[in-house]
């Protein structure tokens, strides 16, 4: 399938998990992409899997200049940018009273403020281009309810939904959709840590909390990154060009809105 045939999409955190996925979809469907992650030597084994239509590029969404030189090194490899991804993030969890300053820091530098100055970067770039370009946000549903253990992961997915609003109302003047997907829980590697912290906090077995959390999705199991490339796709495409500043659930039925 071709959707995306000459299209230039940027993902941040694409080295593995969700982004590298996004990546293969986009590529299958005709796009070239950038494959941006602090990880640079694992985006560079990514791209080397994908083929000649991806390209590693290095980048930390908590520093201006490293955001910027992605933008610049994407725009000289493969010309102007269609799509943006924001997808590089953490996870943390902690009660309220345990909460640490450095640790909320970090994560709204990542979540947050990453996703914001990342869009500002390319927003620019597409509004110079003229490009009616698409940019997609990841947010959570962690972003649709406070969690005992969850509140600074919790919130920062939450200023991403309210961040694809304002963002999607005010770039649309440009012809620029912005939007997000709301995952539910995605099986990977990463939930190894996930596991982590609630084996600290709640005192259980390392896997039980996985285990809890796969049996209490409507489905039936936990997502997979594939689950998520469909909405992904559909959303930069031209069939999703009359949609603006919404936040779509891809949960198994976790959470309706």
């Amino acid at each position: 399938m071709t959707r995306l045939a000459g299209k230039t999409a940027l993902i941040t955190g694409a080295a593995r998990g969700i982004g590298l996925a996004f990546a293969k979809a986009y590529v299958a469907e005709g796009a070239r992409v950038a494959i941006a992650d602090i990880d640079v030597q694992r985006a560079k084994e990514a791209a080397e899997e994908i083929g000649a239509a991806a390209l590693a590029v290095e980048m930390d969404v908590t520093r201006q200049s490293s955001i910027d030189n992605a933008v610049d090194r994407t725009i000289e490899h493969f010309g102007p940018i269609d799509i943006l991804i924001n997808n590089a993030a953490i996870f943390t969890a902690a009660p309220i009273t345990e909460i640490e300053r450095d640790d909320y820091d970090r994560v709204f530098a990542i979540n947050v403020a990453g996703a914001l100055f990342t869009t500002q970067a390319v927003a620019r770039h597409m509004i110079e281009h003229g490009t009616k370009g698409r940019i997609i946000n990841m947010a959570s549903q962690a972003g649709r309810r406070g969690e005992p253990l969850v509140a600074v992961y919790c919130a920062s997915k939450a200023a991403i939904i309210s961040l694809t609003q304002s963002a999607g109302l005010n770039l649309i003047s440009h012809g620029i959709n912005v939007n997000a997907i709301a995952p539910g829980v995605v099986d990977g590697e990463h939930w190894d840590g996930v596991d982590a912290f609630f084996a600290k906090h709640e005192g259980k077995p390392p896997g039980q909390k996985k285990r809890e959390v796969a049996a209490a999705v409507p489905y039936g199991r936990m997502g997979r990154a594939e689950d998520l490339t469909g909405m992904a796709v559909f959303l930069a495409s031209d069939e999703a060009k009359y949609i603006v500043a919404q936040t779509y659930n891809v949960d198994g039925g976790n959470w309706m809105s």
